[in-house]
């Protein structure tokens, strides 16, 4: 049996798969990226795996970032927490209020659970300090911004050295959170922050 078309047997096409656009891929790639982050540290999250999981293809991947380490430090910044800066009109109430959401952070954040691997990476990888050291001054510039408008009112003096404060708060914390991993209470945290400002308290000038 003939037919007009004298193609027999060839299958009919299916409909073309549907392609991602440039901003769909990026987000998926970064998203990835995090989840593997958060999962398996700095050392864990491969360009092969970020693709397997993500669906985008490597050579995909690397026309949009340069490197993996391109790759993992967009993604951390992209979904790292920012801290909100409170404003309560008192220099005690805003360092508490600030200090309670840092540990509510490190408390329930994934990103929390990536850091010392980036912190140890940074050691070694000149990209991976600079970037570790932009996001720890960002997390930390609520400190800053606190002791200025308390120098504005005329609570604290002109001289007074906010990277000090910063470090007798934040570092406990940290410390609690990453080494001896003892719970991060609001009571422990309020705590952290009387001793800071009795300690600071002496030269407020």
């Amino acid at each position: 049996m003939s037919t007009k078309s004298g193609k027999v047997g060839k299958p009919a096409k299916g409909p073309e798969p549907l392609r991602r656009s440039k901003e769909a891929v990026r987000a998926a790639s970064l998203a990835a990226a995090y989840e593997l982050l958060t999962e398996s540290g700095l050392s864990g999250a491969s360009v092969d795996e970020v693709s397997r999981r993500s669906g985008v293809a490597k050579t995909t991947i690397y026309r949009h970032w340069p490197s993996r380490s391109a790759l993992l430090l967009e993604a951390c910044m992209q979904f790292a927490p920012r801290l909100q800066t409170p404003n309560t009109g008192s220099f005690r109430s805003d360092l508490t209020a600030l200090a309670l959401g840092l540990a509510e952070r490190l408390r329930t954040g994934r990103w929390s659970s990536a850091m010392p691997s980036i912190i140890d990476a940074a050691e070694r990888d000149n990209e991976i300090a600079e970037f570790q050291s932009r996001t720890h001054a960002g997390m930390m510039s609520g400190f800053g911004a606190i002791v200025a408008r308390a120098q504005a009112r005329g609570e604290l003096g002109p001289n007074f050295d906010a990277s000090e404060l910063t470090a007798a708060i934040a570092g406990p914390i940290f410390y609690r959170r990453w080494f001896s991993r003892q719970e991060l209470d609001d009571a422990f945290i309020r705590g952290v922050v009387e001793r800071a400002l009795g300690w600071d308290s002496s030269d407020h000038s």
